[in-house]
Protein backbone atom coordinates (compact mmCIF):
# COMPACT_ATOMS: atom_id res chain seq x y z
CA UNK A 1 0.00 0.00 0.00
CA UNK A 2 1.88 3.53 -1.11
CA UNK A 3 0.69 5.81 1.78
CA UNK A 4 1.69 9.65 0.90
CA UNK A 5 0.27 13.12 2.28
CA UNK A 6 0.59 15.55 0.11
CA UNK A 7 0.31 19.30 0.80
CA UNK A 8 -1.11 21.22 -2.24
CA UNK A 9 1.13 23.88 -3.11
CA UNK A 10 4.17 22.31 -1.43
CA UNK A 11 4.42 18.72 -2.81
CA UNK A 12 4.36 17.92 -6.24
CA UNK A 13 1.02 15.54 -6.35
CA UNK A 14 0.84 12.99 -9.31
CA UNK A 15 -1.59 13.63 -12.22
CA UNK A 16 -2.54 9.95 -13.20
CA UNK A 17 -1.93 6.57 -11.72
CA UNK A 18 -2.35 3.51 -13.16
CA UNK A 19 -3.17 0.74 -10.50
CA UNK A 20 -2.63 -3.03 -11.31
CA UNK A 21 -3.80 -5.80 -9.50
CA UNK A 22 -3.38 -6.15 -5.80
CA UNK A 23 -1.83 -2.54 -5.68
CA UNK A 24 -3.53 0.07 -3.40
CA UNK A 25 -3.15 4.22 -2.32
CA UNK A 26 -4.08 5.51 0.99
CA UNK A 27 -3.31 9.20 -0.02
CA UNK A 28 -4.35 12.35 1.87
CA UNK A 29 -4.19 15.74 0.19
CA UNK A 30 -4.52 19.21 2.15
CA UNK A 31 -4.37 22.80 1.54
CA UNK A 32 -3.78 25.04 4.24
CA UNK A 33 -4.46 28.90 4.25
CA UNK A 34 -3.20 30.83 1.80
CA UNK A 35 -3.06 28.56 -1.00
CA UNK A 36 -5.00 28.69 -4.36
CA UNK A 37 -4.43 25.84 -6.79
CA UNK A 38 -5.58 23.21 -9.42
CA UNK A 39 -5.24 19.92 -8.34
CA UNK A 40 -6.43 17.24 -10.96
CA UNK A 41 -5.93 13.54 -10.08
CA UNK A 42 -7.30 10.37 -12.54
CA UNK A 43 -6.52 7.13 -11.09
CA UNK A 44 -7.15 3.88 -13.56
CA UNK A 45 -8.11 1.05 -11.86
CA UNK A 46 -6.11 -1.74 -13.95
CA UNK A 47 -6.65 -4.99 -12.06
CA UNK A 48 -8.32 -6.93 -9.59
CA UNK A 49 -8.21 -6.52 -5.70
CA UNK A 50 -7.18 -2.88 -6.08
CA UNK A 51 -7.64 -0.36 -2.97
CA UNK A 52 -7.72 3.25 -3.75
CA UNK A 53 -8.52 5.44 -0.12
CA UNK A 54 -7.86 9.30 -0.97
CA UNK A 55 -9.36 11.74 1.57
CA UNK A 56 -8.94 15.56 1.60
CA UNK A 57 -9.14 18.61 3.67
CA UNK A 58 -8.98 22.02 3.08
CA UNK A 59 -9.06 25.25 4.40
CA UNK A 60 -9.57 28.41 3.09
CA UNK A 61 -9.72 31.49 4.80
CA UNK A 62 -9.60 34.82 2.74
CA UNK A 63 -9.90 34.90 -1.08
CA UNK A 64 -8.02 31.54 -2.44
CA UNK A 65 -9.71 29.78 -5.41
CA UNK A 66 -9.27 26.37 -5.06
CA UNK A 67 -10.04 23.40 -7.55
CA UNK A 68 -10.18 19.55 -7.13
CA UNK A 69 -10.92 17.57 -9.76
CA UNK A 70 -10.79 13.69 -8.76
CA UNK A 71 -11.34 11.08 -11.10
CA UNK A 72 -11.48 7.68 -10.23
CA UNK A 73 -11.93 4.33 -12.76
CA UNK A 74 -12.77 0.99 -12.16
CA UNK A 75 -11.91 -0.81 -15.12
CA UNK A 76 -11.23 -4.12 -13.53
CA UNK A 77 -13.67 -6.09 -11.30
CA UNK A 78 -13.67 -6.47 -7.37
CA UNK A 79 -12.09 -3.32 -6.17
CA UNK A 80 -12.59 -0.34 -3.48
CA UNK A 81 -12.54 3.01 -3.78
CA UNK A 82 -13.26 6.01 -1.16
CA UNK A 83 -13.07 9.49 -1.26
CA UNK A 84 -13.37 11.63 1.78
CA UNK A 85 -12.80 15.38 1.28
CA UNK A 86 -13.91 18.21 4.24
CA UNK A 87 -13.06 21.48 4.16
CA UNK A 88 -13.88 25.30 5.99
CA UNK A 89 -14.37 27.97 4.30
CA UNK A 90 -14.21 31.89 5.29
CA UNK A 91 -14.11 35.20 3.50
CA UNK A 92 -14.49 35.40 0.21
CA UNK A 93 -13.03 31.60 -0.34
CA UNK A 94 -13.82 29.46 -3.93
CA UNK A 95 -13.74 25.81 -3.82
CA UNK A 96 -14.93 23.65 -6.67
CA UNK A 97 -14.88 19.71 -6.40
CA UNK A 98 -16.09 17.85 -9.26
CA UNK A 99 -15.84 14.00 -8.61
CA UNK A 100 -16.30 11.57 -10.95
CA UNK A 101 -16.36 7.65 -10.07
CA UNK A 102 -16.54 5.71 -12.99
CA UNK A 103 -17.21 1.86 -13.51
CA UNK A 104 -16.42 0.16 -17.08
CA UNK A 105 -19.16 -2.86 -17.85
CA UNK A 106 -17.19 -5.59 -16.76
CA UNK A 107 -16.19 -4.30 -13.27
CA UNK A 108 -18.35 -6.27 -11.61
CA UNK A 109 -17.79 -6.29 -7.60
CA UNK A 110 -16.75 -3.07 -7.66
CA UNK A 111 -17.09 -0.90 -4.29
CA UNK A 112 -16.99 3.08 -4.13
CA UNK A 113 -18.05 5.78 -2.52
CA UNK A 114 -17.29 9.67 -2.53
CA UNK A 115 -17.88 12.17 0.28
CA UNK A 116 -17.42 15.98 -0.53
CA UNK A 117 -18.84 18.13 2.78
CA UNK A 118 -18.04 22.00 3.47
CA UNK A 119 -19.00 24.47 6.16
CA UNK A 120 -18.75 27.96 5.59
CA UNK A 121 -18.29 30.75 8.07
CA UNK A 122 -18.96 33.56 5.27
CA UNK A 123 -21.89 34.68 3.50
CA UNK A 124 -19.18 35.05 0.60
CA UNK A 125 -17.64 32.12 0.63
CA UNK A 126 -18.58 29.53 -2.36
CA UNK A 127 -18.66 25.82 -2.64
CA UNK A 128 -19.46 24.51 -6.09
CA UNK A 129 -19.57 20.62 -5.67
CA UNK A 130 -20.15 18.16 -8.40
CA UNK A 131 -20.36 14.59 -7.43
CA UNK A 132 -20.79 12.14 -9.98
CA UNK A 133 -21.41 8.25 -10.40
CA UNK A 134 -21.22 6.49 -14.19
CA UNK A 135 -21.86 3.01 -13.65
CA UNK A 136 -21.90 0.51 -16.69
CA UNK A 137 -22.14 -2.98 -14.85
CA UNK A 138 -25.03 -4.42 -12.44
CA UNK A 139 -23.10 -5.86 -9.86
CA UNK A 140 -21.90 -3.35 -8.16
CA UNK A 141 -21.87 -0.70 -4.39
CA UNK A 142 -21.45 2.84 -5.37
CA UNK A 143 -22.54 6.23 -3.67
CA UNK A 144 -22.10 9.88 -3.77
CA UNK A 145 -22.80 12.95 -1.83
CA UNK A 146 -22.40 16.60 -1.04
CA UNK A 147 -22.97 18.47 1.47
CA UNK A 148 -22.52 22.05 2.69
CA UNK A 149 -23.65 24.56 5.23
CA UNK A 150 -22.91 26.43 8.64
CA UNK A 151 -21.79 25.44 12.07
CA UNK A 152 -24.46 23.81 13.87
CA UNK A 153 -25.58 26.75 16.21
CA UNK A 154 -27.60 24.83 18.46
CA UNK A 155 -24.11 22.75 19.69
CA UNK A 156 -22.57 25.92 20.15
CA UNK A 157 -25.37 27.32 22.31
CA UNK A 158 -25.13 23.89 24.09
CA UNK A 159 -21.06 24.20 24.65
CA UNK A 160 -21.67 27.97 25.45
CA UNK A 161 -24.39 27.19 27.97
CA UNK A 162 -21.78 24.82 29.70
CA UNK A 163 -19.22 27.82 29.96
CA UNK A 164 -17.33 27.04 26.88
CA UNK A 165 -16.02 30.41 25.26
CA UNK A 166 -17.77 30.64 21.63
CA UNK A 167 -14.37 31.06 20.03
CA UNK A 168 -13.14 27.42 21.99
CA UNK A 169 -16.38 26.23 20.78
CA UNK A 170 -16.57 26.80 17.21
CA UNK A 171 -13.11 25.12 17.16
CA UNK A 172 -14.42 22.41 18.93
CA UNK A 173 -16.74 21.97 16.43
CA UNK A 174 -14.28 22.32 13.66
CA UNK A 175 -12.22 20.19 14.51
CA UNK A 176 -15.00 17.39 15.01
CA UNK A 177 -16.11 17.96 11.42
CA UNK A 178 -12.10 17.30 10.03
CA UNK A 179 -11.48 14.79 12.34
CA UNK A 180 -11.86 11.93 9.96
CA UNK A 181 -9.30 13.71 7.72
CA UNK A 182 -7.39 14.72 10.60
CA UNK A 183 -7.02 11.21 12.15
CA UNK A 184 -4.54 10.17 8.83
CA UNK A 185 -1.80 12.71 9.30
CA UNK A 186 0.93 13.11 11.93
CA UNK A 187 0.70 15.12 15.04
CA UNK A 188 2.73 17.95 14.02
CA UNK A 189 0.21 18.79 11.12
CA UNK A 190 -2.51 17.98 13.10
CA UNK A 191 -1.99 20.92 15.54
CA UNK A 192 -0.35 23.16 12.00
CA UNK A 193 -4.38 22.72 11.30
CA UNK A 194 -6.10 23.26 14.32
CA UNK A 195 -3.75 26.38 15.16
CA UNK A 196 -5.46 27.57 11.81
CA UNK A 197 -9.03 27.11 13.03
Amino acid sequence: MDKRIFIIGRDNVPERLSLKAGQGIFWTLVALPGVSAELSLEVDIEGEGCEVDIAGLYLCKDSENLSLNMNVRHNAPGSVSRQVFKGILDGKAKVNFDGLIYVRKDSQRTKAAQQSKTILLSDEAVISTRPQLEIYADDVECSHGAASGFLNTDELFYMRSRGIPEDQARRMQMTSFLSTVLQRLPQSLQEEITDCL
